[in-house]
């Protein structure tokens, strides 16, 4: 049986319209599209549970797309997206807005200027948080009672009482184990559907690659696929952080190899980037091995 076959006829459209590309642009704060999943199953479940006002977090290394699925699922339910990049800076004004002072009729008053979170759940729109763990752990609570059935929050600078429209919801990424990073409370983390996100390979990443760089040379694509997973497996054997194995910096590489040896254009846009020597080394003899 197809895996869609029991899907509610809403959800299987919006299934069956990313399978078959009919993607839209639309409004600017809208994602684009352009997200390949490593099965199918993974973009199903997602529109699932979001379809049932469920929140979602994507857990996977950095650069294996989690912000562009983000992108990608704000096209297909045509729902702009309004995020948040956490930091150890990150304040509650950073979700939910701040005061500031304007004139209006000669006379001084003080306006409150809505932070994505609000701006979010009073339109009824998507949230990305982008990096959750990086935040201070006292920053989040105050997003608990807006993540579950509650749905609502009280905006700490106004007092005023802010319930969610129904189509909110809230997608948030993670990268777990990262320099900067901490664990989320139990409290936090039951309040979403994880889902993993592992980096693309073979013919998925192929396909990526075509699909989003300048590159047309076949033998060098394949040569490239090959490099990411010689990365990841350097990555899981500890020799290489997973920086290097970043979707991200590959695709960086494979853009400027169109117009630039592809040994340089990897030093440029992977190996530069690291911050260990040896490190460093471990991805230039994998480049070595690889191209000429």
């Amino acid at each position: 049986m197809n895996i869609t076959e029991k899907l509610p006829d809403q959800i299987k459209t919006l299934v069956d319209q990313y399978k078959n590309s009919e993607l839209t642009d639309f409004d600017y704060l809208i994602g684009e599209s352009g997200y390949i999943p490593n099965n199918e199953e993974i973009l199903t479940d997602i529109i699932v549970a979001l379809s049932q006002g469920k929140n979602v977090l994507l857990k996977g290394p950095t650069g294996s797309g989690k912000t562009k699925l983000a992108e990608t699922l704000s096209n297909l339910f045509n729902q702009p997206l309004f995020s948040v990049n956490c930091s150890v800076d990150l304040d509650v004004e950073s979700f939910v807005g701040f005061k500031t002072i304007d004139f209006k009729e000669g006379k001084q008053m003080i306006e409150f200027v809505p932070g994505p979170l609000v701006q979010a759940m009073k339109n009824g729109h998507f949230l990305y948080i982008d990096e959750i763990n990086m935040a201070k752990p006292e920053t989040l609570p105050i997003i608990n009672g807006v993540l579950d059935y509650r749905r609502q929050i009280t905006n700490p600078l106004t007092n005023e009482v802010i319930k969610a429209k129904e189509a909110f919801n809230v997608i948030a990424a993670i990268n777990e184990g990262y320099i900067g990073t901490t664990r989320l409370n139990e409290a936090l983390k039951n309040r979403f559907i994880i889902i993993d996100i592992s980096y693309l390979q073979g013919e998925q990443l192929k396909k990526l690659i075509k699909q989003n760089t300048e590159l047309d040379d076949d033998k060098l694509i394949n040569q490239f696929v090959q490099l990411s997973s010689d990365l990841i497996e350097a990555t899981q054997q500890g020799k290489v952080s997973e920086d290097a194995a970043s979707i991200r910096a590959l695709l960086d590489a494979c853009d400027l190899s169109g117009m630039i040896p592809p040994k340089r254009a990897i030093l440029r846009a992977i190996i530069d980037k690291l911050e260990d020597d040896r490190e460093k080394e471990v991805v230039r003899n994998l480049a070595e091995t690889l191209f000429e």
